[in-house]
């Protein structure tokens, strides 16, 4: 965009900006209200309104597979370049980055086994282990939020429901899912993508021996039941087999622990809506899908357009990416009204949020991240009413799409 004749220069999504992530809504806002269907400085475009991103998601004729991408302009390391030769598609074949045909069939296969009931049966378990991770920081009378419960509960349970044995690895797969996550953002430097590269091979090679091992073994969980699921004569083939559960295990934690974390930093923020809730311990599920639209864990998704897509008064070529800001959609004052940027446990409408997408590609596992944070959040402000911050600086993990802290240090009494 260019500087007008008044000298006046529409305001631009920019995460450099050194208070971006700390409050990402301010800039949301800003070209919310000024340029709602906004071309970005890196070529692609961004939508920031709760009725745009909402068409956007649910057109079947949109694209995630890049390759319908036509304007991608920028230069691909030649490492870079020869790592992804050597790699060829292998990890190319997650249902996140593909259309239908195949985006139906997979998900197709892994949802009869990833129902809610399932997932609802297992509240009891994810109950008891909030308990278990709360009874060991309580004679210390403080806590990490983020490395005692908000990365650990999800963790576990999604091991568990794979069928993922403890193998002693719980900091190399945190770290192999914090690079791989990294690859979400719109804007990412050359060592990062090495990084999550190398690390896409280590977390392949390790899932290659497990699920060569319940070839065998199978038990009950979800990773056998991946490999027998069938559906007319269809079956995973081994990349959409080995993509699936990597997806569902990165998925599967990462973004429960921004849930959790940024959901108990706000409450902390605004003592009146904790105490709320303390108050009212009933108000939980309510105060879960609030605390997902006031700071989401997930702030962009992205589609591809086939043809030129007309938006606004705006033409998008064919060919681009658009990025819909989700966190912006979810305080958009034309759906969430004059106190769309307030923390309010009670809102009546907290359900329209855009936290978990929409169309086919609405996240598979919403149903056990809303339940982990309602157990570990109902939980955890129960137990310690008189928790608060140990200090006022918030950490963040400085992702741009998957946002989340990096700790959240309290004291519990």
């Amino acid at each position: 965009m260019t500087e007008t004749d008044t000298g006046y220069l529409p305001p631009m999504l920019n995460p450099f900006d050194p208070n971006f992530h700390d409050d990402p809504y301010a800039q949301y806002r800003a070209v919310r209200e000024a340029d709602p269907v906004h071309l970005t400085p890196v070529g692609t475009w961004a939508l920031f309104r709760h009725a745009d991103i909402m068409r956007v998601l649910r057109d079947p004729n949109l694209s995630v597979e890049e390759r319908h991408a036509t304007s991608m302009n920028f230069v691909v390391d030649a490492e870079i370049a020869a790592m992804r030769e050597a790699r060829g598609d292998r990890g190319s074949r997650s249902m996140l980055d593909l259309d239908p045909p195949d985006h139906h069939r997979i998900r197709r296969l892994v949802a009869k086994v990833f129902t809610p009931r399932m997932v609802e049966s297992l509240r009891p378990q994810v109950g008891a282990l909030v308990d278990e991770m709360l009874d060991r920081v309580e004679s210390r009378g403080e806590m990490d939020v983020i490395a005692d419960l908000a990365f650990p509960l999800p963790f576990i349970v999604i091991s568990e429901m794979l069928g993922i044995p403890d193998s002693g690895q719980r900091d190399e797969l945190r770290e192999w899912s914090g690079a791989l996550v990294k690859t979400f953002d719109p804007i990412i430097g050359v060592d990062d993508v090495k990084a999550a590269m190398l690390a896409g091979d280590n977390m392949f090679a390790y899932l290659t021996e497990i699920i060569a091992w319940k070839r065998d073994h199978p038990a009950d969980d979800l990773l056998s039941a991946m490999i027998a699921a069938e559906e007319d004569g269809d079956r995973l083939t081994e990349n959409e087999l080995m993509s699936t559960a990597a997806l569902l295990f990165i998925a599967g934690h990462e973004t429960t622990v921004n849930l959790i974390g940024n959901g108990m930093l706000a409450l902390l923020r605004h003592r009146d809506q904790l105490e709320l809730l303390q108050r009212q311990p009933d108000l939980i599920e309510n105060a879960v899908e609030e605390l997902n639209r006031f700071d989401g864990p997930v702030q962009f998704s992205r589609r591809i357009t086939i043809d030129d897509f007309e938006i606004g008064d705006k033409t998008i070529p064919a060919g681009t990416f658009v990025m819909v800001c989700l966190g912006s959609g979810n305080h958009d004052p034309e759906v969430f009204g004059e106190t769309s940027e307030a923390l309010d446990l009670t809102r009546s409408n907290a359900r329209e949020l855009l936290t978990f997408g929409g169309g086919f590609h609405h996240c598979l596992g919403n149903a056990l991240a809303r339940l982990e944070g309602q157990e570990a959040i109902g939980r955890l402000v129960a137990r310690f009413p008189a928790i608060h911050r140990s200090d006022d600086t918030a950490r963040w993990n400085g992702r741009i799409v998957l946002r989340g802290l990096a700790d959240l240090p309290v004291t519990l009494r």
